[in-house]
This record gives structure tokens, C-alpha cells and sequence, in this order.
């Protein structure tokens, strides 16, 4: 910012130096000319006043003109031509100084019947004061423009950098540091935005702290119920109906998974920077989701499949990945038809979305690639209609609860990833893993290779 800041000033700035600037140095040149014009048409007067004072009664020099009185008035090099009327002729010519002159700057007097006079002088010395006086103004230009520039480095600076504290302090807040920051910029707008982010810094950790109690309270009734269940169960394992100990192992198991995913979830909800994660392998943790499933996609008479690259990792949390993903494959289960494909596999961010915003705010083209793990059926799809507003929280085309997309799209984001419907018809949601990932709710996904 400061830099687009300062561009703008200093571009203001040369404009205004240049409107100016050019016709102050043209002044300046018109001016000394002007001046020395003005000295050789006073010199012209003063030696008038000689001339017609030598005059007689009936307007002619008799018996020559008295040059000494003229001569000092004629500057060095320079040359006087004067033209009077004698008894003799009609009009008689001296010329006074320098046979020639070069490159004359010339001043003429015409004094009616007391005849003329013409002054020539050269115009070098003349071009030398008009360029000294160019030089003179272009210095002051200079000056006055460093003088401008070094107040908007300064005015710059005095704007950006606040806002570059305060965009740092509401960084800060949004990564979870709700520590107070008692700097002022002098700023009264500024300064009021800072007083806003303190309230809502004392607002959202009480906010965040009571979420916390009410989850941990939360999970801790729920693992209470569900050990309860769970001992129900156990008593039914040994019933002497082998087909009601089936059953009751499997719901035990369903109850483990429960518990352990509640405690996953927990231990997530505590640990937001998924970039300090250790990678975890996507197609381990996939493979479960699969299994779980397979089982109801068999009864409905159609296929679940796992596909991909075995060797990809991801730095997210393994729980949330799965819940995602869950969420997806029931959505395949209950709205979609044939079968349903999960592939992990990667991808270039350049490709898909041009520009990646990283951290920072600063815009590259990044060639790491990404996960991406892909959920895709071949029923109808999703309407046009629907597909703007089919992860909005409570909407549900289906008779459902509407919570299912709002919560996978955000177990995703929660890790630094992004959940997109990347295809309507028939249904493609895509997964991207990974920190900072740019949104590309608008790319076009490459087939795999």
C-alpha cells in the first residue's frame, strides 16, 4: 500500500512540476531577453537626447555630430548606426564600436526629422544569462520537488504503515491471538478501528471460551450416554441368538467409532494451525470411509470405489478428513445413482486458478501442487438453480436437514482446504488440502492423465 501511495503522490507531484515547471523556464528565458531589450532601448533614448540636442534652429547638425558624448553609451562589441540630416546632403550615416556584429540582438529608434538610430549588440552574452536562469529555475524545481517527495515518503509511510498494523492486528485476531494492543497511530479513523478490533477482541474469546465449555460438556454427555449404550450392548453380546451377537458387536463397533470421533473432533476444535500438522497418507484414511459405506451403497445395489495414488499426504487432520468426506459419499447415497468414485490424485493451483493469494496478501503464480480428492456419482446431478446455495447452512433440496455440505465445506476450510462443486451433472465435489488454499469455486478441474 504505501508503495501504490507513494506512486500516486509522486505521479501527482511530477504532473504538477511539469504544468510549471515548462512555462516558469520559458518565462524565465522570455524574461531575460526581455531585460536586455529594455537596456538597449534605454541606451537608444539617452543617445537620442545627445543626437537632438546638437540639433540647430532649423533641425540640422551643421559642421558634423559631435560623437564623444555618444561614444560611452555604446556597449563594448556592440555597434550604433546613426542617421541625421546635414546642410549638405539629405542625410549622412555614422556608425560608432564594431565593424560587424555577430549574431546581433538589434534595437532601432526612429527619431522623425531628426533622422534614426539602430544599437546591435551580440546575443551570446544575452543566451548565457537566459540559460543561467533556466539553470536556476530547474534548480528550484529540483528543490521544491525533493522537498515534495521526501513529505510524501513521509505522509506515506505515516498512512500505510498504521494500516499495516491494523490489517497485521486483525490477521492476528482471525489466527486466534486475542491479545490487547494498546498502539495508537494518532489516526483518529485508525484509532477507532483499533478500539473496535479491542471490544471484539475481549468478545470474541468470551465468546470462544464458553463454545469451548459447552463443547467439552457437550462431548463429555455424550460419551456418558454412549458408554451407557455401550454396556447395553454388551449384555446383549451374549445372548445365545448368534445373529443378535452379530448385531450388537456391530453396534458396539458403530459406538466405538462414535466415541472416538467425538474425541477426535474435540482434540481438533482445540489445535487450529493445520500448517504445523505432520502430513498424514489421505488413501489410509479414505479407506475406512469406504469400508463404512460400502456396506448401504451394496444394499441400494450400487458400487462404491476407492481410487488413487497411495503416496499422497496432506498436512490436515485425519477426523475432519473423514467426516468430510463421509458427508459427501452419504450425499452420493441418498442424491445420486450408479456408481460412486472417490480418487485422490493432484493438481496444479496455476492451473486451476491463475493467481494464488498466499498469507500474506500477495499475489504469485505457485506451481506446488495439491491434493485433491474428488467424490462423483452418475445420477442426474445437481439443478442449476441449486448448485449456488447447496452449501448454504439449512438448505436442502431433499428434505433434509441442510447441514451436511455446511459442515463438510467447513471440517475442510477449518484445515486450510477448500470443498467445491466442480461439476453438476453428474455431481463431482472436489476436495483441496493443503495451507492456503486459493478459491477456485469457478475452476475447471483437468481430467487426470
Amino acid at each position: 500500500m504505501r508503495r501504490r501511495i507513494l506512486r500516486s503522490m509522486l505521479t501527482v507531484l511530477t504532473i504538477t512540476t511539469v504544468v510549471l515547471g515548462v512555462p516558469l523556464t520559458y518565462t524565465a528565458w522570455l524574461w531575460v531577453e526581455d531585460i536586455t531589450r529594455t537596456d538597449l532601448r534605454g541606451r537608444l533614448d539617452r543617445i537620442a537626447v545627445e543626437v537632438i540636442a546638437q540639433e540647430q534652429a532649423d533641425g540640422l547638425v551643421r559642421g558634423g555630430l559631435d560623437i564623444r558624448t555618444v561614444r560611452p553609451l555604446v556597449p563594448k562589441d556592440g555597434k550604433l548606426t546613426i542617421v541625421y540630416p546635414t546642410p549638405q546632403d539629405s542625410a549622412s550615416r555614422i556608425d560608432i564600436g564594431v565593424d560587424e556584429v555577430a549574431d546581433p540582438l538589434m534595437e532601432s529608434l526612429a527619431m522623425g526629422t531628426s533622422g534614426s538610430l539602430r544599437l546591435e549588440v551580440p546575443s551570446s552574452p544575452m543566451h548565457v544569462k537566459q540559460r543561467q536562469a533556466v539553470a536556476a529555475v530547474a534548480l528550484a524545481v529540483l528543490a521544491s520537488l525533493g522537498a515534495a517527495v521526501a513529505v510524501a515518503v513521509v505522509t506515506a509511510r505515516r498512512v500505510a504503515d498504521p494500516l499495516r498494523d491494523v490489517a497485521a492486528r486483525a490477521a492476528r485476531l482471525a489466527m486466534g491471538d486475542f491479545r490487547p494492543d494498546p498502539r495508537r497511530h494518532g489516526i483518529a479513523e485508525l484509532d477507532r478501528v483499533s478500539d473496535v478490533l479491542d471490544s471484539a477482541t475481549v468478545e470474541i474469546a468470551g465468546r470462544l471460551q464458553r463454545e469451548h465449555a459447552l463443547v467439552a460438556d457437550v462431548s463429555h454427555q455424550l460419551r456418558s450416554r454412549l458408554t451407557a449404550v455401550r454396556l447395553r450392548l454388551d449384555e446383549l453380546s451374549t445372548h445365545t441368538d448368534p445373529e443378535v451377537v452379530h448385531e450388537a458387536e456391530e453396534a458396539m463397533a458403530q459406538v466405538d467409532r462414535l466415541t472416538e470421533a467425538i474425541d477426535d473432533l474435540v482434540r481438533a476444535s482445540r489445535d487450529e494451525d493445520a500448517a504445523d500438522r505432520d502430513p498424514i497418507p489421505v488413501m489410509d484414511e479414505l479407506r475406512g470411509v469406504v469400508a463404512e459405506w460400502r456396506h448401504p451403497f451394496s444394499d441400494a445395489g450400487r458400487t462404491l470405489v476407492l481410487t488413487g495414488d497411495k503416496t499422497l499426504t496432506a498436512p490436515i487432520t485425519a477426523q475432519r478428513l473423514r467426516e468430510a468426506v463421509a458427508v459427501l459419499v452419504d450425499n452420493a447415497l441418498m442424491h445420486g445413482g450408479g456408481t460412486c468414485t472417490v480418487s485422490v490424485r493432484t493438481v496444479r493451483p496455476s492451473v486451476l486458478a491463475g493467481d494464488v493469494v498466499d498469507g500474506a496478501g500477495k499475489r504469485g503464480s505457485s506451481r506446488e501442487p495439491l491434493v485433491c480428492v474428488e467424490v462423483a456419482d452418475e445420477g442426474e446431478g445437481v439443478r442449476d438453480e441449486l448448485a449456488p446455495h447447496i452449501f448454504d447452512r439449512g438448505f436442502s433440496a431433499g428434505g433434509s436437514t441442510g447441514v451436511g455440505l455446511a459442515l463438510a465445506r467447513a471440517l475442510i476450510e477449518a484445515d486450510g482446504g477448500r470443498l467445491e462443486l466442480q461439476r453438476r451433472r453428474p455431481a463431482l465435489f472436489a476436495v483441496f488440502l493443503g495451507a492456503s488454499v486459493p478459491r477456485i469455486s469457478n475452476a475447471v478441474i483437468p481430467e487426470p492423465r
